[in-house]
């Protein structure tokens, strides 16, 4: 089952990497959101230090979505994931591959991205590590939301908008605890609590959100 799991986010890695413009352009828009934001607000530092946290996650949030639309748009195009349905191994640990997959792609160039991006919010070295720790544990859980919404929406042409109305909801939890722990790191304060409930908001979507994804994929197929 590993080696299946394996080879299957290694299929769908290649499959991304060869639509490089789909890869990057989530990138580009955190990068552009974020950077041009300190340009339309009062340049105070100690305002930019406030609001650059919650941009931040936001631009981060926005650019998981962005990269959503197509994430399984080509594999029910080409016959793929019906293949994968009535196969011998379980849809669910498939759509856990295929959201693992989506994460390594889209949410750990924005982990690596962040501290260059936070430059420009005067974020001190405490904030920055805060908000990398909490990318990393926030962007697992918005994959798999992700996925979920796309599975749902899998069989609707032109659902961007549809599929953001469907996972921003579940998203803000999100948002909320890691602007939140950034926010606490920059005053001094212990982010303990926020890191944990982020932990456990993806110890459940791991749990749950799979298995969610893999009967909204065999809805989609019916």
């Amino acid at each position: 089952m590993i080696r299946v799991l394996w080879a299957q986010i290694q299929r769908d890695l290649r499959v991304a990497y060869r639509r490089a413009g789909d890869v990057a352009s989530p990138l580009m828009f955190f990068a552009l959101v974020t950077s041009l934001v300190p340009l339309a607000i009062a340049p105070s530092r100690t305002v930019l230090q406030n609001l650059g946290p919650g941009i931040l996650w936001i631009g981060a949030l926005l650019a998981m979505l962005l990269s959503l639309n197509a994430l399984f748009r080509q594999d029910l195009d080409d016959g793929s994931m019906e293949q994968l349905a009535i196969g011998q191994h379980p849809l669910p640990a498939l759509m856990l591959a295929k959201s693992i997959a989506h994460w390594l792609v889209a949410g750990v160039p924005l982990v690596l991205l962040a501290p260059v991006l936070a430059v420009t919010y005067h974020l001190s070295a405490p904030t920055v590590s805060a908000l990398m720790i909490t990318l990393l544990l926030g962007t697992p859980t918005l994959s798999l939301l992700g996925s979920f919404g796309a599975a749902l929406t899998a069989g609707v042409r032109q659902s961007g908008g549809l599929l953001a109305l469907l996972v921003l909801p579940l998203c803000l939890p999100v948002l909320m605890f890691g602007a939140r722990a950034t926010a606490l790191a920059g005053l001094g304060e212990s982010i303990a609590g926020p890191l944990y409930l982020l932990a456990a908001l993806l110890a459940l979507a791991l749990t749950l959100l799979p298995l969610a994804t893999a009967a909204a994929i065999r809805i989609s197929l019916d």
